[in-house]
């Protein structure tokens, strides 16, 4: 029991830590177009980041994927911007529509399990099974990831129901941000 609290921290510091800003910033981007009735759509989406995030991680940690850490660390920000990027050009936020989505979230899973693979790779390899640990920490990031997302809905009911703001400025509001944030960081990591 004492290993899965060790990796349930471990993941859940992953994401709700000062420190995980690229990783909250995705989380934004990506749930920026959902109204809080979206939930379930959302939870999906994070859950696929999720399993794309887990996959690398086991990839890395047998020694079967090895990528770049600069260069990871430079597309993670990339994914970012694409993600926030996407939202400017949705004409329609009808969850149906949003099918690209999934695999935003599948596939720059993959990328930012990368970002995260050299720093858990040493742990995870100690263990005899990584299977328990690996689930302990996906479980504690997807933990953290759905308290991001129903902070990031709790504003938006808040935004557009109380305070009256269309969604389509809500999504541009939040996408912005996580735009600004993500060119600052692809500026700093080219640097």
């Amino acid at each position: 029991m004492d290993d899965f609290r060790l990796y349930f921290s471990i993941g859940w510091g992953h994401i709700i830590s000062i420190d995980s800003l690229d990783h909250i910033l995705f989380v934004v981007a990506l749930s920026a177009i959902y109204l809080f009735r979206d939930w379930r759509k959302i939870l999906i989406l994070v859950t696929a980041f999720t399993i794309g995030h887990s996959l690398t991680l086991a990839l890395s940690v047998y020694d079967i994927v090895r990528i770049n850490e600069k260069l990871v660390e430079l597309l993670i920000p990339v994914t970012i911007f694409i993600t926030a990027l996407f939202n400017f050009f949705q004409k329609d936020y009808s969850p149906k529509k949003l099918q690209l989505n999934y695999f935003f979230a599948l596939f720059f899973g993959l990328i930012h399990g990368l970002g995260f693979a050299n720093s858990i790779r040493f742990m995870l390899a100690k263990s005899e099974s990584i299977g328990w640990p690996l689930l302990s920490f996906n479980l504690g990031l997807e933990a953290g990831q759905i308290v991001i997302v129903f902070l990031i809905l709790l504003f938006c009911y808040s935004a557009v129901s109380f305070l009256k703001l269309p969604q389509k400025i809500w999504v541009y509001l939040l996408s912005s941000i996580a735009l600004i944030f993500s060119i600052q960081m692809i500026i700093e990591r080219l640097n």
